[in-house]
């Protein structure tokens, strides 16, 4: 699914994918996980068709936040990840969250509500390059911490 016609059947083409709406693809019993990454401010939308098909659970893109970390747009792309987080709890949703998220922007990003998981693998694993794993995510939870 992409809401783009274009980049749909672009990748329809080059993978042999089937296309099929968000409603078809949720409403498949033999479908146990959907990854759905959209813009943002398409977020509310997607996180109420994950729960009217029951999804256990949504992840919310942070990419749009840090890409926007050092702007003038972090604030505008925050609250937006803030809103899906309260709509996904609202819900009855678990919440996670991840894309781009390192050892800087987690900082602000730690503060938002209901998140259950981060996903921060590439950051800490390429910490971890120059400083070993376990110092690296020792960093990392230091960093989730506060501290």
């Amino acid at each position: 699914f992409d809401p783009v016609d274009a980049a749909a059947e672009h990748i329809v083409a080059m993978s042999g994918a089937r296309r099929a709406s968000v409603e078809e693809i949720l409403a498949d019993k033999s479908i146990h996980a959907v990854l759905i990454c959209t813009p943002t401010d398409m977020h509310a939308d997607q996180i109420e068709l994950a729960a009217k098909v029951r999804a256990p659970w949504i992840e919310l893109h942070t990419g749009a936040y840090a890409h926007a970390y050092h702007t003038r747009r972090r604030g505008v792309e925050l609250e937006r990840l803030r809103r899906g987080a309260v709509l996904g709890h609202q819900l009855g949703l678990v919440v996670n969250a991840g894309h781009g998220i390192n050892y800087d922007n987690i900082r602000v990003l730690r503060a938002l509500p209901h998140l259950h998981e981060l996903n921060i693998g590439h950051s800490i694993i390429s910490r971890s390059i120059t400083i070993g794993l376990a110092k690296a995510v020792k960093e990392m939870l230091a960093v989730m911490r506060g501290r």
